[in-house]
């Protein structure tokens, strides 16, 4: 019996580490890269590491490097090399010559390829679209290539599976269609956020895969997909929330990364439009990474970028049922030997927490468990003083039931 099973598709990944960056950040980078790759159906089957002040001009990698790759992949055949960072149009050029049949992926058009996986609506697919052609149109090393030339596979979806000619001027003809045709999306989304402008609106922002798609489940009490790979929510989510019979309006929004593609900022203007009109920001941690820290400022960084940063905000630590203390704290027992760190619940964690400095990197910080629904009343707590408070300049004579308003 012959399988029609798909054969996954495998790839070798590429890193360039400064020399002021450590090894352990340098593997985190890489495991970071080896989860995109995962997500989008891709086994990582060996990484290599050079140690530069900068990418090599020419082919990202020193010319050792390059050949230690060829000799692997010499031996070891994979579909994919995945570089990450983003490849300049002469570094593709010069990888695809050096590698010939294998397909050349940096960051950038992996993370695009997930977003093409995971856009639902017309308007992700659009925007994801216009990401894709923005990305391709400086890369495009002669006129009038066929594109249904090109291998299917990872990096090769969307415009990818067209045949298309990649001519210069049909390409730009594309992107200005498809910007028109944002443009009427936008308009769309304009008028719905003005008939929602009588109600609160809070966003969940955070880094991907932080859990706030499990966060919008337990609080909206609705069926959200969640899913544990990168970017599982594209298009934005929007439930109608009640606490104490003061409604507001609750968003999910698309995760934030460490290098996002800026061609996906631009195309997804609409959708981050969301966070941007929010009224309250909720920032959801994974306070379990070890780099939650760093994800923290990149969210800021992004937020800052598209003038959605000054906002009230309630910094969300969750995951506090995988977060582990004393993972650098060294325990010895009563001989001065090496022993256990204690086992301390999630009540017994969060006290500590909370006399913490992590507790002082807002105004506002609650440490919850979305996925075990621990300390959830307490979020919803600080959820509903944010919303009073914004409800009663809308509404100030408000004395009605929810219920009254759900016309809103």
């Amino acid at each position: 019996m012959i399988s029609t099973a798909a054969v996954q598709e495998t790839a070798v990944l590429v890193a360039v580490s400064p020399k002021n960056q450590s090894a352990e950040k340098t593997k985190e980078y890489l495991d970071e890269l080896e989860f995109l790759a995962a997500t989008s159906g891709v086994k990582t089957v060996r990484k290599f590491v050079q140690n530069l002040d900068r990418p090599d001009i020419r082919t990202y990698v020193g010319k050792g490097k390059l050949e230690e790759i060829t000799t692997f992949i010499a031996a070891e055949p994979v579909d994919l090399i995945i570089f990450d960072d983003d490849l300049s149009p002469s570094q593709v050029r010069n990888l695809e010559g050096h590698f010939k049949e294998i397909k050349v992926l940096d960051r950038s058009l992996l993370i695009l390829n997930i977003f093409a996986m995971r856009a639902q609506t017309s308007q992700a697919k659009t925007q994801v679209e216009l990401a894709q052609y923005q990305y391709m149109y400086p890369r495009l090393t002669r006129m009038w290539t066929h594109l249904s030339r090109i291998k299917a596979g990872v990096g090769m979806r969307g415009p990818g599976e067209k045949e298309l000619e990649t001519d210069r001027r049909i390409v730009k003809d594309r992107i200005s269609f498809l910007k028109d045709k944002l443009a009427k999306y936008d308009k769309q989304s304009i008028t719905r956020r003005k008939e929602r402008s009588r109600l609160v609106r809070v966003a969940l922002v955070g880094y991907t895969n932080v859990g706030k798609s499990t966060l919008m489940r337990q609080l909206a009490k609705a069926d959200v997909f969640a899913e544990n790979k990168l970017f599982a929510t594209v298009d934005s989510t929007v439930r109608k929330v009640t606490i104490e019979n003061i409604p507001f309006l609750l968003t999910d929004t698309v995760g934030f990364i460490r290098k996002l593609p800026t061609t996906l900022i631009e195309a997804f203007k609409s959708t981050l439009d969301e966070v941007r009109e929010a009224d309250i920001l909720l920032h959801v941690v994974d306070v379990s990474h070890p780099s939650f820290e760093e994800q923290i400022e990149v969210v800021n960084n992004t937020l800052a970028e598209i003038d959605a940063f000054d906002k009230p905000t309630v910094l969300v630590f969750n995951k506090i049922d995988q977060y582990k203390p004393f993972d650098d704290e060294v325990y010895l027992d009563e001989n001065g030997l090496d022993a256990t760190p204690p086992q301390l619940g999630m009540e017994e964690i969060v006290e500590q927490l909370k006399k913490s400095y992590m507790a002082k990197r807002a105004d506002h910080t609650v440490f919850i468990s979305a996925e075990n629904r621990f300390n959830l009343d307490e979020l919803r707590e600080t959820i509903f003083d944010l919303v009073k408070a914004k409800h009663f300049t809308i509404y100030p004579n408000w004395v009605g039931n929810a219920e009254d308003y759900s016309s809103l």
